[in-house]
């Protein structure tokens, strides 16, 4: 093995060096204050955290004290679930997500289940794309959250924000969107979107790891997760972690200044990489919509061979990819958001996800696609099925 490629940029990104110069010199004495210290150092440390806070307001058009920083999109997105049904039990406990959530999501309601709520599961359709008539007919009187997640992490499929944002505008219904994938790859508006709630990941976007963030639109009852010194507008108590959250922001402002060229260059290795696989390799299918779909995501079945020893064979040559969501890719379990899209599971046993980014080279793109039907004939050879 002589290369080592990385194709699993949804799972995590490499931290970009701009963003690690940024975030270098406030690992220093003069930024060592607590923020919610009064003297000199803790508000120097509180001017770095409000400088940020203020970046991601203007990304996505709102008001600097609606974004609170977190952890992780996993506490967000649990923030989010427990702290809205909570705060809201009495007008009701009927909470609404969609099929193919991501595990930090199903797992939260599988938990309020626990707790005397009620979860409905909307469908999607075989590219992943959420039935609105289904979330229309799906809320009702005691409905208090609808959590669709925007760019999805294993099939790339993004949703329409803006017409779930209507609907649930109308009905009155809190709306949550999980942003980790699509934050910094599309626009996101979060008044046109009618979005009450997002969260959004540093680690995503070429940022460090243990920072996230979560908007909450103003007036939006929710309860936190976590009490304690009454940080972050008493929404997340914990001391505040400033070189991390300017790390975030400087690569959120990184991402959104980058995004045209970005998007168009990333699109078009995507493009070459699907065609080129589908066209080459018999039984190979695309999971996912074809074009309504993350710009660095490929989402492939083969049928007849077995993803997670695909996934190895390639990691031999020096191909790092993975067979479904990062988090949950210790599991021999099928994939839930494939099976939702219709797939059998030995169909979702047979995927693969490939997912690029800032530093994927066409000689990469090339090099995958010269080694991967190599791997997947010899499996098939040796597979007792046939095609």
């Amino acid at each position: 093995m002589n290369k080592q490629i990385y194709f699993d940029y949804a799972a995590s990104t490499p931290l970009d060096p701009r963003v690690l110069k940024t975030m270098l010199p406030l690992f220093e004495f003069d930024f060592c204050g607590n923020t919610m210290s009064l003297h000199s150092f803790g508000q120097k440390a509180s001017e770095i955290v409000e400088e940020s806070r203020n970046t991601f307001a203007k990304i996505l058009n709102s008001k600097p004290q609606e974004i609170i920083f977190t952890g992780s999109a996993t506490e967000s997105n649990n923030t989010v679930l427990k702290g809205i049904a909570f705060a809201n039990q009495k007008k009701g406990k009927h909470i609404i997500i969609s099929s193919i959530e991501h595990d930090c999501i199903v797992e939260s309601s599988n938990w309020l289940k626990k707790m005397g709520f009620e979860i409905t599961k909307v469908p999607v359709d075989k590219f992943g794309l959420i039935d609105l008539e289904a979330l229309k007919l799906s809320i009702r009187p005691d409905t208090i959250l609808v959590s669709i997640i925007h760019g999805n992490n294993e099939i790339g499929t993004i949703q329409d924000l803006e017409a779930i944002g209507k609907i649930c505008k109308e009905n009155k219904v809190y709306f949550h969107t999980d942003a980790s994938q699509s934050f910094g790859k599309t626009p996101i508006d979060v008044q046109k979107m009618n979005l009450d709630l997002l969260t959004a990941s540093s680690h995503k976007i070429y940022g460090p790891k243990g920072v996230a963030l979560l908007y909450i639109k103003s007036g939006t009852k929710i309860e936190p997760l976590l009490h304690g010194g009454g940080h972050e507008y008493g929404l997340r108590s914990s001391t505040v972690n400033v070189p991390l959250i300017a790390g975030f922001a400087k690569a959120a402002e990184l991402c959104i200044e980058e995004m045209p060229q970005e998007t168009e260059r990333l699109t078009k290795l995507r493009d070459k990489l699907i065609n080129s696989i589908l066209t080459s390799i018999e039984g190979s299918y695309l999971n996912g919509h074809p074009t309504q779909r993350l710009s660095n995501n490929i989402n492939i079945s083969f049928s007849k061979v077995e993803g997670e020893s695909l996934m190895l064979q390639l990691d031999f040559a020096g191909i790092a990819c993975s067979t479904g969501s990062a988090c949950s890719s210790n599991s021999l379990e099928p994939s839930h958001v494939l099976l939702a899209t219709g797939l059998k599971a030995h169909q979702a046993h047979g995927s693969l996800r490939f997912s690029i980014g800032r530093w994927t080279t066409e000689e990469e793109i090339d090099y995958l696609l010269e080694v991967i039907p190599q791997v997947i004939n010899k499996f098939r050879i040796l597979s007792p099925f046939k095609l």
